[in-house]
């Protein structure tokens, strides 16, 4: 093969609106209906490599403007998109939401010029990287070094839930409304039968603390072998944090998130010695060194699609290792491409990996010919050359026309929760 028909001939960024259900959250719900966006990359070849990332419209505008500047740049050189990223996506050239240092909102964490740069670096070097892989015959894993697992472990993601959306006319799935611990446990119940997972975790932040942990309690006794975890999302004090922490110690794998801050979070482990992950002190690269230093963090939960992809995720996992922190991986509402590119970076993580988050089972909807399968809660990694998935591009067609015909650009949860509470607002944190 020549060089040239590695070269980048054309990137399209397809923005979508896919189903979603009415899980609760420390914000409110999700609304019915959550932003995407699909990046394919066609070669001068004539391969097409594939990338998902998040669609809200600030985000959307970001990646479409890295966009026009990749044509002529080869699949072989996905770090030159870190370059192209500073030079392109400066602070006056993108919204300033995006760069203000205030909270990213439902993405947590802060929003900074480094955040930005590592999504919209992350939503193209997958795509290069399936490219790549898909025209020299290779899977994605091997273009990062090479699997040391041949299954990914993930968890069943549990939510307090209605079952409906209060918006007329949204969509509806089957799963009941889950408001109390027998309402979880029907849920986890349902989640091991159909996808067969081995962990379970519970998204709080919702009801009073009491509450949430008589719902933990009810998992571990009904799911005795199988660990726990809870994640409040930040929304209780140190003080809170340590008494949930005690009552639950040997209860939970670890807790995640129960307070924000790594002051805050060091203060919560010094105390009680639980464990604790994150996904919202840590964000970037430049918040590692004061957290690990701190003790603040014993797990962290990475996410490729905003610490800069799948070759910052292999140096993530080094960091940690070095640091004895343990790993796992953050999830968002997402479809098969995301899940196929956590998977190949997943699988080549050494040593222990916590199993990883994932929202699939809450979709229906997917744009790849052949949706993922969770057997014993893991799925396969895929030897198939790229990320071994397929673009269905008729459901592709669908769910963008969807995105045309609404007014929905971005997610926001508390707006979602004035459906059926006009008074919500966004509660403090701490709330307890």
């Amino acid at each position: 093969m020549d060089e040239r028909s590695m070269l980048v001939s054309e990137v399209r960024v397809t923005p979508i609106l896919m189903e979603d259900a009415p899980l609760l959250n420390r914000h409110g719900v999700h609304q019915p209906y959550a932003t995407r966006c699909i990046i394919e990359i066609r070669t001068e070849g004539g391969e097409v490599g594939l990338g998902e990332s998040y669609g809200d419209q600030e985000y959307l505008d970001a990646l479409r403007l890295l966009a026009e500047h990749l044509p002529g740049h080869s699949v072989t050189a996905p770090n030159r998109l870190w370059g192209l990223a500073a030079e392109v996506l400066r602070p006056d050239a993108v919204d300033p939401r995006l760069v203000d240092e205030q909270s990213a909102g439902w993405l947590f964490g802060r929003a900074n010029l480094s955040r930005l740069h590592g999504i919209a670096v992350s939503a193209f070097e997958v795509a290069l990287l399936d490219a790549l892989g898909r025209t020299v015959g290779l899977p994605v894993h091997a273009l990062l070094g090479g699997k040391v697992r041949d299954r990914v472990d993930y968890a069943a993601y549990l939510f307090y839930r209605w079952d409906e959306h209060p918006t007329p006319g949204a969509p509806r799935d089957d799963w009941p409304e889950a408001l109390d611990p027998a309402g979880v446990v029907g849920q986890a119940e349902r989640m091991v039968d159909e996808y067969g997972f081995r962990s379970l975790k519970l998204k709080g932040g919702v009801f009073p603390p009491e509450e949430e942990v008589a719902a933990v309690e009810a998992l571990r006794e009904a799911f005795p072998e199988r660990p726990v975890r809870l994640d409040p999302n930040g929304i209780w004090s140190v003080e809170t944090s340590a008494r949930v922490a005690d009552e639950l110690r040997g209860v939970v794998e670890y807790l995640e998130d129960p307070c924000l801050g790594v002051s805050d979070m060091a203060q919560v482990h010094r105390r009680t010695g639980v464990p604790l992950a994150t996904n919202m002190c840590v964000t970037t690269p430049e918040d590692v060194p004061g957290a690990f230093a701190a003790e603040a963090v014993q797990i962290l939960l990475c996410d490729h699609h905003f610490w800069g992809g799948l070759v910052a995720t292999q140096q993530l996992a080094a960091i940690c290792r070095t640091h004895g922190v343990g790993l796992s991986m953050h999830s968002n509402t997402h479809l098969g491409i995301s899940l196929a590119a956590m998977t190949q970076a997943a699988a080549c993580v050494r040593g222990r990996l916590h199993a990883c988050d994932t929202h699939r089972p809450w979709q229906g909807e997917d744009v790849v010919t052949r949706p993922h399968r969770f057997v014993e809660g893991a799925v396969a990694v895929s030897d198939e050359p790229g990320l071994g998935v397929e673009l269905d591009r008729e459901a592709l067609d669908r769910l963008h026309r969807r995105w045309l015909d609404s007014d929905v650009r971005g997610r926001d949860d508390v707006a979602a929760m004035r459906a059926a509470d006009p008074e919500w607002t966004m509660p403090p944190a701490p709330r307890w």
